[in-house]
């Protein structure tokens, strides 16, 4: 009888210890879980990261606008350049501002490759 309940114990433990270790085996050698990918993912598609990206591989913008500003609109500024077009500038939170500017104001935009403004500087010698 002692012998019959040596041999179930040993049946009962072997299994449990084996999903035990082969449980932790897996999850170390599996390195990120898909929440840690997933979270990436969030983060990179981000205006912020994917500026400070475009920063960081030396990508600048090349686009640049002067102009007027004909009317102020929520998250965007319509200017008339020299040559007489009318351009939106869209901005947002992650848009380097040196001061808002106002209708009639002179300001120079660089923007990015989504045509979204990185920076927005003015260009008028008065601070109003």
């Amino acid at each position: 009888m002692k012998r019959m309940l040596t041999a179930c114990r040993r049946a009962v433990w072997l299994p449990s210890l084996l999903v035990l270790v082969t449980g932790c085996a897996h999850s170390t050698v599996q390195g990120r879980s898909s929440q840690e990918d997933l979270g990436m993912g969030i983060v990179s598609g981000t205006l912020g990261e994917q500026q400070r990206v475009a920063l960081c591989t030396g990508t600048p913008s090349s686009i640049s606008v002067v102009g007027h500003v004909q009317a102020v609109e929520g998250g965007a500024y319509l200017i008339r350049d020299a040559q007489g077009q009318e351009v939106r500038i869209p901005h947002d939170e992650n848009t380097k501002i040196d001061r808002p500017a106002h209708v009639g104001d002179r300001i120079q935009s660089w923007l990015d490759r989504q045509g979204r403004a990185v920076l927005i500087r003015s260009l008028d010698g008065n601070g109003r």
